[in-house]
């Protein structure tokens, strides 16, 4: 068994290595090119973008959700036990901080 290559499988490898070389250099100069690269730079961002809106959405969401099940039965009947005292508070918040401006003024 002899392991000697002829002159044209030689030649034949080495124009096999050459085409592979070229294309290999052709997806560098693709990757490298400046268009390529901002192009993937703005895919990037618009992934992280679109990922940190969706997760904010879904925890404002879960928020809203968690809020409106305190004061809405799932019926869709107000909680008026939960309502009222509410109201009472943010009225009497509100007169007190009417009070502190006014004597603030004088």
């Amino acid at each position: 068994m002899s392991d000697a290559r002829t002159p044209a499988q030689i030649e034949a490898d080495i124009a096999r290595r050459r085409q592979q070389l070229a294309v290999t250099l052709d997806e560098i100069g693709t990757r490298m090119h400046p268009k390529t690269i901002v192009g993937d730079a703005k895919a990037k961002a618009v992934s992280v973008v679109d990922r940190t809106a969706g997760r904010a959405y879904v925890s404002v969401n879960r928020a809203v959700t968690g809020v409106r099940a305190q004061f809405v039965s799932e019926e869709g009947v107000p909680r008026l036990e939960r309502i009222i005292p509410l109201a009472l508070v943010a009225v009497g918040l509100a007169g007190l901080y009417a009070m502190s401006s006014r004597r603030r003024r004088s």
